[in-house]
């Protein structure tokens, strides 16, 4: 009888205390567990975002630097005087937009039923940044528009244009500038600025200026 008095279990308290104990330890867990997943998720979606801001500035570089020495036809209305149209009344943005006819659209052997020139604008409709092209370099009034939209929560765009040895704020010369600086103002990483240099340019400072 003294060796069953003796031999005794875990008390209601004991029990109660190591569960306490393992829930703690278990919520622990969970909440490590739930961070690491959260931060995860935040960083695959800024790395993903920062993808989509410099694929876009590389489609805007491969456009800029095959920009032509050719006037812009907007809607079927007389050729502008301008290679570069920074009127933004003249497209869809509320913003300022950018305008202009570049070479080099792929056309082997001219097969296809247009030249390998194309008009394209830049412009930030309803905060997300559209590249527009025509089929036609000179589009008429009945042709709607390719719009492709490249980045969104975009809030804002601006140019700069290198010319004259300076930046300026629009562009007034009878020639192509020596580089464009083109500033998004983003809803996540705020202002992001780029410069492009233009073939046939009069210095390479205008990127260090």
């Amino acid at each position: 009888m003294s060796k069953f008095a003796k031999a005794k279990g875990f008390t209601l308290l004991e029990v109660l205390v190591a569960i306490s104990i393992f829930a703690i330890i278990s919520l622990a867990s969970f909440s490590l567990f739930d961070t690491v997943i959260t931060s995860e998720e935040k960083s695959s979606k800024r790395i993903e975002s920062m993808n989509d801001i410099q694929r876009a500035f590389i489609i805007i570089e491969r456009d800029f630097l095959q920009i032509a020495r050719r006037s812009l036809r907007l809607q079927g209305d007389s050729p502008l005087s301008d290679f570069i149209h920074t009127d933004g009344t003249s497209f869809e943005s509320t913003s300022q937009s950018i305008g202009f006819v570049r070479g080099g659209w792929t056309n082997p052997g001219l097969l296809l039923p247009r030249s390998d020139m194309q008009s394209v604008a830049y412009q930030v409709n309803e905060e997300t940044l559209e590249r527009i092209h025509y089929n036609f370099v000179d589009a008429s009034l009945s042709e709607e528009p390719k719009i492709r939209k490249l980045l969104t929560g975009v809030n804002d765009i601006s140019f700069e244009f290198y010319y004259s040895k300076k930046w300026n704020q629009t562009y007034e010369g009878n020639d192509l500038p020596s580089a464009i600086s083109i500033e998004l103002d983003t809803q996540e990483f705020g202002l992001i600025k780029r410069k492009f240099l233009l073939t046939g340019i009069e210095s390479a400072s205008a990127l260090t200026n």
